[in-house]
């Protein structure tokens, strides 16, 4: 029986509801494939920050390395700033832990109602980079509180970190359709996107098979309304695949649907799994969040566990659930609960 031990963190906000209805989901999964999951359950979050004063122990990052991978719900509430939330936990996971790959799958389900008119079908992948860019905390401020105040905040482009992440979207896209399309903005960006740009046409001539394209991020904005099918493998910096997957989420039906993988693929460390729709205060405890983001994130995280059967059976399970429409959330018109879906998803795995 193949064994696989998890580090859990619900988090906050709806967090641990949905992550409760894949694990579910999971569990049904191995009974039908003889797969243990070990579920080690950890408490961290804004309510463990009030608590003690840290959004995890001293020894978190530690009692993380132990695991094959990480399934987290979601962070942030009301009344801690992001500053904490965010900045002490999920981007220095995605650091610590080198998930430079944050991948983010679009894919618009039978049964599931698209925002466009004709949105013909909908399926591509986003390869976002995941631990530098715009989100590197290289910066600082000047003059706090007076009219002089000065803010600086800079942007970091590694031809490492360019390389490796435009490299696994042409990995990727030599299994599918043999196009990648690279976000990019050196217009305007002239020195960090040129790099990107640079870097993009070398990875190119180490794969022949597939057609490289740039896209100007705001032509690229326009493009995932005007004509969503025509994308295959994307890849983009941290700023612009995060604005663009919540996009592609959007097009798709729902975020409430919007999976994605935080993944080291050297596996020298856990990658992590989480949906993209975040803690979604005004909902927590209502019991009427869709669990299907999580669940689809956890079919990602058998993916990188290599139980690719189990993985399909998962999607396979939503497939029929949102084709069936009879158990339906509320984000997608219906009124279905949190464990009304769980319950159905479960059921069509069994």
């Amino acid at each position: 029986m193949a064994k696989h031990r998890i580090a859990v963190i619900g988090g906050d906000g709806i967090g641990p509801e949905v992550i409760a209805e894949a694990i579910r989901v999971c569990d049904a999964v191995g009974k039908k494939l003889s797969i243990q999951f070990d579920w080690n359950y950890l408490p961290w979050g804004s309510d463990f920050y009030k608590q003690t004063g840290a959004i995890l122990p001293k020894d978190g990052w530690d009692v993380l390395r132990q695991h094959d991978a990480i399934f987290f719900g979601a962070i942030g509430s009301p009344d801690v700033p992001d500053t904490v939330t965010v900045h002490h936990l999920l981007l220095p996971m995605r650091r610590k832990f080198d998930q430079y790959v944050n991948l983010r799958p679009a894919y618009l389900f039978d049964g599931v109602d698209s925002p466009l008119k004709n949105p013909g079908k909908i399926d591509f992948l986003v390869y976002r980079e995941n631990t530098e860019g715009e989100y590197a905390p290289v910066g600082g401020k000047l003059y706090e509180g007076m009219a002089a105040e000065t803010a600086l905040q800079t942007a970091v482009f590694t031809r490492r970190g360019c390389d490796r992440i435009i490299r696994a979207a042409f990995e990727a896209a030599m299994k599918r359709k043999k196009v990648v399309t690279s976000i990019t903005k050196s217009n305007a960006l002239v020195y960090g996107m040129t790099l990107w740009d640079e870097v993009a046409l070398a990875v190119a001539k180490d794969y022949p098979e597939v057609t490289l394209k740039s896209l100007l991020v705001d032509a690229a904005a326009m493009d995932f309304v005007r004509k969503p099918s025509t994308f295959d493998v994307v890849v983009a910096s941290n700023l612009f695949g995060d604005i663009l997957t919540d996009l592609s989420a959007m097009v798709t039906g729902s975020v409430g649907l919007a999976s994605s993988a935080n993944i080291n693929p050297e596996r020298t460390y856990p990658s992590m799994f989480e949906p993209v729709h975040g803690s979604a205060p005004d909902i927590a405890g209502k019991g009427i969040a869709n669990p299907m983001a999580a669940v689809l994130s956890a079919a990602l995280m058998l993916d990188h566990l290599q139980e690719t059967t189990g993985a399909e059976m998962i999607r396979s399970a939503v497939k029929l659930v949102l084709s069936d429409k009879k158990v339906v959330p509320p984000d997608l018109g219906g009124s279905a609960t949190t464990i009304d879906v769980g319950n159905a998803l479960v059921a069509a795995i069994g």
